[in-house]
């Protein structure tokens, strides 16, 4: 599985890039603030919204923790999507947020 740190994820982003990041918390937990570009999608909504992603496109995928979003990762790398895991969730992230 690909992973990314919230550190080379935050340089990313400072660069200009524009990843596509997918934040698979709840609904609460996302409310606390999520990562400016994130699109959330709950981690039990993927399999019934797996036609709003482009298995063309790399996906970094974001949780609270890290755990969450490696079982996402397992799930759409099954289902042939390119996805890279955020180690260390919205707990290391020291980036911007927006509520």
């Amino acid at each position: 599985m690909n992973e990314i740190s919230t550190k080379d994820l935050e340089a990313r982003l400072e660069a200009g890039e524009q990843p596509n990041m997918i934040d698979v918390r709840e609904h609460e937990e996302v409310a606390a603030g999520m990562i400016p570009g994130a699109v959330h999608i709950p981690l039990m909504e993927l399999p019934e919204r797996l036609g709003e992603l482009d298995a063309d496109k790399e996906y970094i995928i974001i949780c609270r923790s890290g755990n969450r979003s490696s079982m996402a990762c397992n799930f759409l790398g099954g289902n042939g999507y390119n996805v890279t895991n955020m180690t260390g969730g919205m707990l290391e992230w020291e980036g911007e947020v927006i509520a």
